[in-house]
């Protein structure tokens, strides 16, 4: 693999800040600048295109031109993509980081089968409280998971390292939402080859 020495600006959800770094040491991207948005915000997705325009802005003020959106097009209704559109710049292929993760193609044709499914990733299992049960006010008001959750009959946390830890708070949100199990490790999935791709492409 031929290393590009110039500067590459990576703009991403902080929900992927970690798997970045690690798929960067991993592959000796020493020359990607990582800055991250907050990765909440994926609560609130109407946030994330004007903070995304206004990094791109930023960086390209900075005199960077090569610029890689570490987002899927995560619920900002086309945001994320008209923006990549008008900038001439790429994003991660893909909807959302469970279709990224598990590989868009492979996701796609099981999520059709899986509508009743609710997914976790290292960072929402993580983070269970702060980006589930907090924003939705489950822990005071706990009559609202049956209303939120009813439809759903089981959490697929889908792993991007294999961390025991993890794999047992993910085990404990099935149970805090009284639904089935289940565990399928996806490592980082699309998100080297879309990182290395974009770190090591010729301008």
């Amino acid at each position: 693999m031929v290393q590009i020495s110039q500067k590459v600006k990576v703009i991403a959800c902080g929900a992927l800040a970690r798997e970045i770094l690690a798929v960067c040491e991993a592959n000796r991207l020493d020359h990607v600048d990582l800055t991250c948005l907050p990765a909440i915000w994926h609560v609130y997705p109407d946030r994330i295109a004007p903070a995304l325009r206004e990094k791109i802005a930023e960086a390209r003020a900075e005199g960077i031109e090569r610029i890689f959106v570490g987002y899927a097009e995560c619920g900002t209704r086309g945001e994320i993509d008209r923006i990549c559109a008008q900038e001439k710049i790429e994003r991660i292929a893909g909807p959302h980081c469970y279709a990224f993760y598990t590989g868009v193609d492979k996701f796609l044709a099981e999520c059709a089968d899986e509508i009743t499914a609710f997914y976790l990733t290292d960072l929402i299992a993580r983070q269970f409280e702060a980006f589930v049960i907090e924003p939705l006010k489950l822990d005071k008001h706990p009559e609202l998971i049956q209303m939120v959750f009813g439809n759903y009959e089981k959490i697929v946390y889908l792993a991007q390292t294999e961390d025991r830890e993890l794999q047992s708070k993910a085990k404990w949100a099935a149970e805090f939402l009284g639904l089935a199990y289940e565990y399928r490790f996806t490592g980082y999935g699309d998100l080297t080859p879309a990182l290395t791709g974009a770190a090591n492409a010729q301008t």
